[in-house]
């Protein structure tokens, strides 16, 4: 169906998940154009690759060679509102529309599908695994939801014969997909707006698993209910970690299967987290029968992913920037840094992403962010959202119990972070924030 269309136009082209897709059919010779309302990296990579890209939401922008609805398919974000001028042009001159997920249930259906799932860990999972089957000349194409260190980029390709895919558990998307290999990294509370509950979002990973084809596999960390086979810390796991250990900002440890155990096992991201998504993509790769001295050794050269625990600075201050906007992933994020630096003062900067996501574990994160020596909140980042009554960064700043507290406008954490008298900074959250993170560098440095 895909090859019917010698046009791909996209709205929300810049999204991580999105660009992906926008690379990949440049790269298949298709004409590739779309909008987003941010003038990013990304959207300029895009533009320089031949995709024709604007940022104003006008029908008047769209590319006279994209006007054909035959010729044409659309996809789209969830992200997009419907009231989108472009998106009720298309739906209303009867074009092809598809949902992201769509599309890549589309890619991966006659292909030999992995699938890594998880409210956390799949961005990074899906980025080791791709090295490992880079690195050992695998014919694969990978669709990742962030920027490999290795790579600079959120598509890597060495053929086609294996699809490898983020599970995107919102908005249900990764029910379109129908894996060989399935890999859950976790299953904890998240994107309320859309299940209402834990139940339901239980369930939507339960059918995830179900739509695994016949004879295929499912990996899935301890701590979730799926079964398939089991990877953690615990020794009762058909695939686990011991001797656990982090050093100068990298993690050791044995990885231990079928009475094997491959010792002194040496990773470029610390965390027991980050092991832990190294460990199922060791997994994944013995499934795919690679051997073990070749994926241990893809492990020691991964170099990460971008906004993951990735170092900004190391000196005279730290600064680590994470994607982290769970309270889990803050928790995971505060015991690396502990971890790391005992003895170091730190700040954490962070800006919540969502009113529903705040409202729904607003007591979590004021748990988990009391924990740091300083805390700094700058306003909530909305996204796709309208403002909830009474849910706030001033409300969460009340809820969180440490006395070095402060709510900061982002334009003013630069000169606020040159003054403090903290050694490690910890910029966190989902939305926007990643921007200032250069700009505090700098003003730290010059």
């Amino acid at each position: 169906m895909i090859n019917n269309y010698k046009n791909i136009y996209f709205l929300g082209i810049g999204g991580i998940g999105m660009s992906s897709l926008a690379f990949y059919f440049i790269n298949e010779k298709k004409y590739v154009a779309g909008y987003d309302k941010v003038n990013s990296n990304i959207t300029k990579l895009l533009s320089n690759k031949g995709a024709k890209v604007h940022y104003k939401d006008d029908v008047i922008n769209i590319p006279s060679e994209f006007l054909n609805h035959l010729e044409t398919l659309i996809v789209y974000t969830p992200a997009i509102s419907k009231s989108n001028k472009e998106f009720k042009f298309f739906k209303e001159n009867g074009f092809r529309i598809l949902k992201r997920s769509e599309l890549l249930g589309l890619i991966s259906q006659n292909k030999f599908c992995i699938a890594v799932a998880g409210t956390h860990g799949k961005t990074t999972t899906s980025s080791i695994l791709s090295h490992i089957l880079y690195e050992n000349n695998i014919s694969f194409t990978s669709f990742i939801g962030g920027i490999s260190e290795n790579y600079d980029s959120n598509l890597l390709q060495n053929g086609n014969d294996i699809v490898l895919v983020e599970a995107d558990e919102f908005d249900r998307s990764f029910h379109t997909l129908f894996p060989n290999i399935a890999c859950v990294t976790s299953v904890d509370p998240d994107h309320l707006d859309i299940y209402n509950s834990k139940e339901k979002l239980d369930s939507a990973f339960t059918q995830f698993v179900d739509n695994i084809k016949s004879k295929g596999v499912l990996f899935s960390n301890e701590k979730t209910f799926l079964g398939g086979i089991s990877y953690g810390f615990s020794s009762k796991c058909e695939y686990f970690i011991s001797n656990y250990s982090n050093s100068k900002s990298s993690s050791f440890f044995n990885i231990n299967y079928n009475g094997i155990s491959v010792d002194s096992v040496k990773f470029n991201m610390p965390g027991k987290h980050n092991a832990l998504n190294a460990l199922a993509a060791f997994a994944i790769g013995k499934e795919l029968n690679i051997d073990d001295k070749s994926i241990i050794n893809s492990l020691s050269t991964f170099l990460g992913v971008k906004r993951r625990f990735s170092y900004a600075l190391r000196s005279p201050k730290i600064i680590i920037d994470d994607y982290a906007h769970h309270p889990s992933e803050i928790k995971a994020v505060y015991e690396t840094v502990k971890d790391l630096y005992p003895n170091k003062t730190n700040t954490a900067i962070f800006q919540p992403h969502l009113y529903s996501r705040t409202r729904d574990f607003i007591d979590e994160f004021a748990e988990i962010l009391s924990k740091f020596d300083n805390i700094i909140l700058t306003e909530i980042y909305p996204a796709r959202e309208k403002p909830i009554t009474n849910i706030s960064s001033e409300k969460l700043l009340e809820l969180i119990d440490n006395k070095n507290k402060s709510l900061l406008n982002k334009s003013d954490l630069s000169n606020s972070l040159k003054e403090s008298d903290s050694e490690v900074f910890i910029i966190m959250g989902a939305g926007d924030i990643a921007d200032e993170v250069e700009i505090i560098k700098n003003n730290i440095l010059f």
